[in-house]
C-alpha cells in the first residue's frame, strides 16, 4: 500500500500549481511545506536503518582494517600484475580449495579485430 500511496501523493502535490502560491505565516508555499514534511517523513522511516548500518559498521571496522593490513601488500602484488581486468573472469572455487581467475581471450584477439576491411 505504502509504494501506492507515494506516486498518488507526488502526482497530488506536484498536480496543483495553484495551491503553491497560497503561502503560511513563514512565507512557505504550500508547495514547499508539502515538501518539506515529505522530506522530514523520509528521514524518520529511514533512520532506524541507518542506525543499524552505523552500528554494523562499528562492529566490523577492526575485522576489515585486520584484512587489509595482512591481505593489503597481496592485493598490491595482484594488482601489478594484471592490467585489464576486464580480460579475466570471476575467480572460481575449485573443490581442493584452489582459488583460479582464467582469461577470457588472448591478448592478441583483443588486439586487433577480425572481419574488417581498411579502406
Amino acid at each position: 500500500m505504502k509504494h501506492f500511496a507515494l506516486p498518488v501523493l507526488l502526482a497530488l502535490v506536484l498536480g496543483t500549481p495553484a495551491a503553491a502560491e497560497d503561502t503560511d505565516e513563514n512565507g512557505f508555499s504550500l508547495m514547499e511545506e508539502g515538501a518539506r514534511l515529505f522530506m522530514q517523513g523520509i528521514m524518520r522511516e529511514i533512520e532506524p536503518a541507518l542506525d543499524e548500518m552505523e552500528d554494523f559498521a562499528r562492529e566490523v571496522e577492526p575485522s576489515l582494517r585486520s584484512f587489509a593490513r595482512s591481505m593489503g601488500p597481496a592485493l598490491q602484488d595482484l594488482l601489478a600484475k594484471v592490467d585489464d581486468w576486464t580480460l579475466y573472469h570471476p575467480p572460481e572455487l575449485l573443490e581442493n580449495g584452489d582459488i583460479i581467475i582464467r582469461r577470457k581471450q588472448p591478448a592478441e584477439d583483443l588486439a586487433e579485430p577480425k572481419n574488417e576491411v581498411d579502406l
